[in-house]
């Protein structure tokens, strides 16, 4: 195994034995990201290598000086395109913030600044976060790095792909459930509240938040711990005290139960993603897990409610971007009003449009009671089936999504939101947290599990999804992406 495919652990533990310095680590990562990044196209934001060497340089004196490197000490990294960076060009993949740079920083980029890790590039996702497949990106869609016809899923399809083809150890972004799915890593979603949200461009405030994209779940957990915590700068952030999250990779799920809601395996399920994931969870019950059938009845309208919620309240943010203090404008217009027109309609893509129109629809005059508050009456009841099922069950677990990735060019950019992501909407509607990792493949393209908890039991999900990946490491594949063998 190369260096470039050792995990934040095991990369730890070279460096705090000497066996490597950050400055050969992060030679290795530059070295890989030149010999893939063609074929994956995973940044918006490459590296600078004289930028990203010196960094690693200053790094090493520090380790050299110091008892020992913390967690993340020295690991090149990398952030979604929608997480602020001061004085580093912020795009959200869109062309209304081609040239935006924040005077400021999110906290979770500040929180790994002060974990030590070394952030590299800020990575391609859909335009502002809408779509499924990163294609509606303004610099291109991203390709996934196990066939690169086909998509890395979305929105975060970059953050995910990147990780994939070892062009990071970990990385931060939004969203990135479905992509960490297609691209066979793993993805976390905390429960809303307990990572801050503070600079995060964002469109749905109540539907996104930031997690760890990494390559097993011991990396996860390491990330989280430096992630969750109280923020003054979020007025969502939560005060509940996080553990030690690597308390909970134990191997052991004797006991725990484990619920299958059954309206996620009904429907128009893939039946090889069906049959993967279910003898993913026979393995838990060999492990002395205990697999009980739950109900979910809500599910039925957990896709409308989070399209009009996410429409509602993206057409409402997007109303900032106007071209007067920040974005795109053309400087050509006559007046102030085809000033307006013109930014906006040509630093718009289609998919951000349509989120706009839709959104105004819903939130109009004699329209709002309709759709929008009906919407988010469904969003309680939604909440209220996960608080039933988890008095009877600890944990739930489903396909992360129904379908296979699609080729390029062949998806659902005409429908941003359809049922292959159904299984992860109804957690960001609930604000519960949620994990993706794989289990196994189909026709050589990863599969994802996700395993669902109740607010603020996150631990669990690390708890159920180490004991099945020690088991099953599915972690070891690789893709081929330069002829090196899996």
């Amino acid at each position: 195994m190369s260096i470039c495919q050792k995990t934040a652990h095991e990369l730890h533990e070279l460096l705090s034995k000497k066996e490597i310095s950050a400055t050969e680590l992060m030679q290795n990562i530059l070295l890989r990201i030149d010999q893939v990044e063609d074929k994956v196209r995973a940044f918006v934001l490459k590296p600078e290598q004289d930028n990203a060497s010196s960094k690693a340089q200053d790094m090493d004196k520090i380790l050299n000086q110091g008892e020992g490197p913390v967690p993340l000490a020295g690991l090149p990294m990398v952030f979604q395109d929608n997480i602020c960076t001061k004085g580093i060009r912020t795009t959200a993949a869109s062309k209304m913030l081609e040239n935006f740079i924040p005077p400021y920083s999110a906290t979770v980029a500040e929180k790994m600044q002060q974990a030590q890790a070394i952030l590299i590039g800020k990575t391609n996702l859909d335009e502002f976060g809408l779509g499924s497949s990163t294609e509606s990106s303004f610099f291109g869609p991203t390709r996934n790095p196990w066939n690169q016809e086909y998509v890395p899923g979305g929105s975060g399809g970059g953050t995910a792909a990147a990780i994939a083809a070892d062009e990071a150890v970990f990385a931060l972004g939004s969203d990135i459930l479905k992509s960490a799915a297609f691209c066979g890593v793993v993805g976390f979603k905390p429960t809303y509240g307990w990572v801050s949200r503070y600079g995060l461009v964002g469109t749905s405030s109540s539907l996104e938040q930031i997690g760890p994209v990494t390559k097993d779940i011991t990396d996860c957990a390491w990330v989280l711990n430096e992630l969750v915590g109280r923020d003054l700068k979020d007025t969502v952030s939560s005060e509940m005290q996080k553990p030690d999250f690597r308390g909970f990779l134990t191997g052991e799920v004797r006991g725990l139960k484990i619920g299958l809601p059954k309206e996620y395996f009904a429907g128009e399920m893939d039946d090889e993603i069906k049959a993967l994931v279910l003898a993913a969870v026979k393995q838990l019950e060999s492990l002395g897990a205990v697999i009980e059938e739950v109900s979910l009845p809500q599910t039925t309208y957990a896709q409308s409610a989070y399209q009009i919620i996410a429409a509602g309240e993206a057409g409402s943010v997007m109303g900032r971007y106007e071209g007067v203090r920040f974005g795109y404008h053309r400087e050509d217009a006559q007046d102030i009003e085809s000033h307006y027109r013109l930014s906006r309609s040509e630093g718009f893509g289609l998919a951000v449009k349509r989120q706009i129109i839709l959104g105004t629809h819903v939130l109009s005059k004699g329209n709002i009671d309709t759709y929008y508050m009906n919407a988010l009456k469904t969003r309680t009841l939604i909440r209220q089936d996960f608080d039933q099922a988890f008095q009877k069950v600890d944990l739930l677990v489903s396909p992360t999504c129904f379908k296979p990735a699609f080729k390029l060019g062949g998806g659902t950019e005409n429908l941003s939101y359809t049922n292959p992501e159904l299984a992860t909407m109804t957690s960001s509607l609930a604000g519960i947290p949620a994990i993706s990792l794989p289990c196994g493949f189909r026709q050589g393209l990863p599969v994802g599990m996700q395993f669902m908890g109740q607010a603020f039991n996150d631990g669990k999900l690390l708890q159920a999804a180490f004991a099945y990946e020690q088991e099953a490491k599915w972690m070891l594949n690789k893709p081929n992406l330069s002829g090196e063998g899996q």
